[in-house]
């Protein structure tokens, strides 16, 4: 009796939770933009690696005295942010993988057999439609755009690198693909997850999101094809001959040492996580550098009077936490292959920790909920839903940093709307990933583009411009919401798949 005479009294002493304001609600966010604004101007590219950081973390504590006025107490939001920093426990353990992965795969020469292979077949003219093409193949297949991204892409980069081709362009032809392929997978956990908060079916979600998809492909398609055969020829394009034979002379090439990357892309296709799918390619890595590469092995532990065995264990095993670093003699080929590990990934995660931190608080105090409530006010059409539903989205990336936070929150918010105008559930859910997945990369501090500007090495400013599957797609679907286009209703007599919501 006394414990539950305690908890009541607890409850009771507990000073009342007061419903945000709007201003209030829009106090932190002003705050973290003014502060993005000047980190991005005072450091340039730079402000990822840690600026953008202190600016999250004070808009964090500005959030924090926001909540502290309306009667939240510490112990509650510190219980929110440990909370939502969980959920992006997942994103940080792939990212720590992907590093050693990165590593070990150079180590290993898969990554410079790849590139090898590719500046051979990949001319500047087709190089970025290709890429796109590629990555957007490799994309369905595995379902995962963060898969295609280390594995593919470092290797497409790398090209790109190699024969001095545009490193931003590169990156959102590779971004553009893997994402397309991302959305049209039914592998995606995006895209399971978008129509299961929506109430409809799988299969029913991926057909409508052709309709958007396919179009914003191929005008993104022409884009990289017009870039590619008319954009100008790099000037003091570096020797390819002399890059080909420098990867020859630093490592055995050959197809043998694609069998790590083939087998990472089968076990995705097959279903298994990706952290385990991505640890195990890390390790294979690790493994064939010993096996096929103790030159490059020995080359980079350097001096020492370890017996060999250890000196080859050494070098694996430096790769999987502190990266691989080249010393060939060719500059270029040196910064292309000096990276990985997990230690290079350490900013990210701090990035994610720091934005993860925001968006918990800005959740637990109810102000995202009141910025998003205040969307639906001005909500007047079929055109506008949809618009507010794209818009709901694209914030929720910036603000919450969380691809799933900006599919699930919106969904939940505008479901009831879209059932009370009699609009099947599959245009809400086609919204939600047209903007919730799409916009997720271009938005540095979000989870997804802190992921693919660190996997890639290109900044997200750098590659934002020519994402242009990611950037047409919210467009064509807005534009679809406006004329009626593909906006199909809710058939007379039937309900929402309450299941499929389950």
């Amino acid at each position: 009796m006394r414990a539950c005479y305690d908890a009541r009294s607890h409850v009771m002493d507990s000073p009342p939770r007061r419903a945000p304001t709007l201003l209030q609600a829009l106090l932190p966010v002003a705050v973290l933009i003014a502060l993005l604004a000047l980190s991005v101007y005072l450091f340039g590219d730079g402000s990822s690696q840690g600026p953008n950081q202190i600016a999250l973390t004070l808009a964090a504590g500005v959030a924090i005295l926001v909540g502290v006025h309306l009667g939240y107490p510490w112990r509650e939001l510190e219980r929110g942010i440990v909370r939502g920093i969980s959920l992006s426990m997942g994103a940080m353990l792939i990212l720590l993988v992907v590093g050693a992965l990165i590593g070990t795969w150079i180590l290993a020469g898969v990554v410079p057999s790849m590139i090898y292979y590719g500046l051979q077949v990949l001319t500047p003219a087709v190089f970025y439609a290709a890429a796109c093409v590629i990555c957007a193949f490799v994309s369905i297949a595995t379902g995962s755009s963060w898969t295609t991204a280390s594995t593919i892409g470092i290797a497409l980069v790398g090209v790109a690198t190699a024969q001095n081709l545009n490193l931003g362009l590169t990156a959102g032809a590779i971004i553009s693909g893997a994402y397309f392929g991302d959305k049209m997978s039914p592998l995606s956990d995006t895209t399971n997850l978008a129509p299961a908060v929506a109430g409809t079916e799988l299969f029913i979600h991926i057909r409508h999101m052709m309709w958007t998809t396919m179009p914003s492909l191929a005008l993104a398609l022409v884009g990289f094809a017009v870039m590619g055969w008319l954009g100008p020829v790099p000037e003091e394009a570096r020797d390819l001959e002399a890059i080909l034979a420098a990867l020859k002379e630093s490592f055995v090439i050959g197809p043998h040492l694609l069998l790590p990357a083939v087998l990472v892309l089968v076990l995705v296709w097959r279903r298994m996580p990706a952290f385990p799918a991505l640890l195990i390619g890390a390790l294979v890595g690790a493994v064939f550098a010993v096996v096929f590469q103790p030159r490059a092995l020995v080359t980079f532990v350097g001096e020492t009077d370890l017996p060999r065995a250890l000196v080859l264990v050494k070098g694996s095993w430096t790769a999987l936490f502190d990266g691989f670093t080249l010393r060939s003699g060719n500059d270029a080929l040196d910064a292309l292959l000096s990276r990985g590990g997990m230690a290079s990934m350490l900013t990210t995660v701090w990035l994610i920790l720091s934005a993860m931190m925001f968006g918990a608080v800005m959740e637990t105090t109810k102000m995202l909920e009141k910025l998003a409530a205040s969307v639906l006010s001005v909500v007047s059409s079929t055109g506008t839903l949809v618009a507010a539903t794209l818009a709901s989205s694209v914030s929720m990336n910036v603000l919450a940093s969380d691809q799933y936070i900006a599919i699930v929150l919106p969904g939940r918010m505008f479901r009831a709307e879209y059932r009370r105008r009699r609009l099947h559930p599959k245009n809400l859910s086609r919204a939600l990933e047209d903007a919730g997945t799409l916009t997720s990369p271009l938005i540095p501090w979000n989870t997804c583009g802190a992921f693919m500007a660190q996997t890639l090495g290109v900044g997200a400013f750098t590659y934002l411009p020519y994402c242009f599957f990611n950037l047409l797609n919210p467009l064509v679907s807005a534009a679809y919401g406006f004329t009626g286009f593909t906006i199909e209703p809710l058939p007379e007599g039937e309900e929402e798949d309450e299941g499929a919501a389950a």
